[in-house]
């Protein structure tokens, strides 16, 4: 759901240590389900909203009617199905985690959002009619799922041209300030340090260098309909640093175990000498791809 420490690649697509994953023969990575367990308060209260603008940008360019249900796969705490549940009559919001959807019921009991369901259930074997969905949405997770089971699944979950949107944001470390390529270079040394650094699967990513997720959605019958970029000023301060690494699949609370104030000590000293008066500047940038089922894909 972000990206990675090193290279800017993604330290959240990473299992745990006991569960070493490997890449398959397809060379797509296989992650397990159970990542972001004891995260879900660390991610909502962290992780940069997306903007009112692309919210905005993504309903209109989706042409959603207002009377259609709304698909948010590997939901997180709902940083789409939220602000996004507007346009729609209902929302289904799934994720894999149980800390996540329960949250996710917790903050649509709160703000009386009761066309807010939250589902627990891998992307991979949720059960959906033909045709229940307008819209489905994915942030920062489609390289984490089965992309080809995933793309072709949500094709036969959609109405007759209806949309699935792809969503990305970056992350605070993938960045060229001094400050970004210091915070990189100390999250791989605690990686290291406590064992984490197979979390992430070797050569995660591979599978997208040689299939680029356009291939995949147009091997599954999708036709592109446009990227959408968005960038937003974000002045991060030490502690917010530290819950959103918290927040992460690759140095959770979990992990920090007990070592997580000498971690946030360890931040503090290497970054606050290139901070502006405690404060870390960083233009976010905040994306969708925007995907149309087809009417071949409609014919299946």
């Amino acid at each position: 759901m972000s990206t990675p420490p090193r290279r800017a690649r993604d330290p959240q697509a990473q299992p745990h240590k006991a569960e070493k994953l490997t890449v398959s023969m397809d060379d797509e990575a296989r992650f397990a389900a159970d990542l972001y367990r004891g995260t879900a308060a660390y991610y909502d209260r962290y992780r940069l909203p997306y903007p009112e603008t692309m919210i905005e940008d993504l309903a209109r360019r989706a042409g959603v009617t207002g009377r259609g249900r709304l698909l948010d796969l590997a939901c997180g705490t709902g940083q789409l199905a939220f602000p996004l549940r507007r346009w729609f009559r209902e929302v289904r919001a799934v994720d894999a985690e149980p800390d996540m959807t329960e949250l996710v019921r917790a903050k649509a009991a709160a703000a009386g959002a009761a066309g807010i369901r939250a589902v627990t259930s891998r992307a991979e074997t949720l059960r959906a009619a033909p045709g229940s969905f307008e819209l489905a949405v994915i942030g920062n997770a489609f390289h984490r799922l089965d992309r080809d089971l995933v793309a072709g699944r949500i094709g036969g979950w959609l109405e007759p041209g209806g949309h699935l949107a792809l969503c990305w944001s970056s992350s605070p470390w993938a960045g060229p300030a001094a400050w970004q390529r210091t915070l990189a270079a100390l999250l791989e040394r605690w990686r290291t340090a406590l064992g984490a650094g197979d979390r992430i699967p070797a050569g995660w990513d591979l599978g997208r260098q040689r299939r680029p997720d356009a291939q995949v959605l147009s091997g599954a019958g999708f036709e592109p309909a446009g990227r959408r970029a968005f960038a937003v000023e974000h002045r991060w301060s030490l502690p917010e640093l530290a819950g959103y690494i918290r927040s992460t699949s690759f140095l959770p609370a979990a992990v920090l175990g007990g070592q997580g104030a000498a971690f946030d000590a360890g931040l503090a000293a290497a970054l606050a000498p290139l901070g502006d008066h405690g404060a870390f500047t960083e233009t976010v940038s905040f994306a969708y791809e925007l995907a149309r089922k087809t009417a071949s894909l409609t014919d299946r």
